[in-house]
């Protein structure tokens, strides 16, 4: 999940990581990586996905957003129709079209630890207003603002939204959403990281100071793994996109990895190769490249 705008003046052309092994699995955040900065998916990356599923080469999204938010790329999934939402939280079959999504797999964060993490950061970021991720629902504290043009379910103190009698206590919590009004994002993440120890994952994919909290050991990277090994597919058989810290564990896991040309210096270091950014086409550039070498 992310907001439009720039992250770093990266501008150097495409790399290639050498690898011998051909990719069986193309794995692609959205925003700011697949999507340009309107939201769209161009002609030429629809092609590009069309022409690998048509090679074989499954194709996964992999993002932040949550399940209601994947009608940007429901009309171009082939084969599978897998999406990894939430920063690894879901797997979601996106075949029934928004709004009728399946929940395939769910990775919750467990409400006594959520109710931690809310505590914690806030000790160590005093000012930080939550917003509570389900399957179906969204929750958020008054203060919280209104970064997501949607209309929450309920709003109330994040401690009250993850009581046992809360509107939604059913349903499994995704993530947390942490804002900070003033703090720097990067030194937010560190503070929170401190804060959790291994109580949570956090990370974040936005230019502002929003973070998103998951259960331990979520991330997209875990969840991929244990897709790609339902599959007997490899680490070294994944070719992996991404701009943003979310993305780092993932482009480290996969053989290949690409940041885009509008990466955050973290995922420029993590990953193997390099890319053109996200409004140049960049994930499609690699594809059509990668599929001319294997004709």
């Amino acid at each position: 999940m992310r907001e439009n705008g720039p992250v770093t003046s990266a501008t150097r052309q495409p790399e290639t990581p050498a690898s011998a092994v051909p990719p069986r699995l193309i794995a692609t955040d959205l925003d700011g990586t697949l999507l340009r900065d309107d939201k769209s998916v161009s002609p030429r990356t629809v092609a590009a996905l069309a022409a690998a599923e048509e090679a074989g080469i499954e194709v996964f999204f992999v993002t932040g957003r949550p399940a209601r938010w994947m009608d940007v790329v429901s009309d171009h999934v082939h084969g599978h129709g897998l999406a990894i939402c939430g920063n690894g939280a879901a797997v979601v079959d996106l075949h029934g079209g928004p709004g009728a999504h399946r929940f395939v797999k769910v990775r919750e964060l467990a409400r006594e630890n959520a109710l931690d993490a809310v505590r914690l950061v806030r000790e160590a970021a005093p000012g930080t207003v939550y917003a509570i991720e389900q399957t179906y629902g969204f929750y958020q504290e008054p203060a919280y603002p209104k970064l997501h043009m949607e209309i929450p379910d309920n709003l109330a103190p994040a401690e009250k939204l993850l009581a046992p009698d809360a509107p939604g206590a059913d349903e499994p919590v995704l993530k947390i959403l942490a804002y900070h009004p003033e703090l720097d994002p990067d030194a937010f993440l560190t503070s929170a990281r401190l804060a959790l120890g291994d109580r949570a994952n956090v990370t974040r994919s936005s230019p502002s100071a929003l973070l998103e909290i998951s259960g331990p050991g979520v991330s997209k990277a875990s969840t991929l793994a244990l897709c790609c090994a339902e599959r007997g597919i490899a680490p070294e058989e994944v070719v992996a996109f991404g701009d943003m810290p979310n993305d780092v564990e993932m482009l480290t896991w996969a053989g290949q990895s690409y940041a885009m040309g509008n990466a955050h210096p973290d995922v420029l270091a993590a990953a193997s190769g390099r890319t053109v950014d996200n409004n140049e086409d960049g994930v499609a550039v690699v594809i059509e490249r990668m599929l001319a070498e294997r004709r």
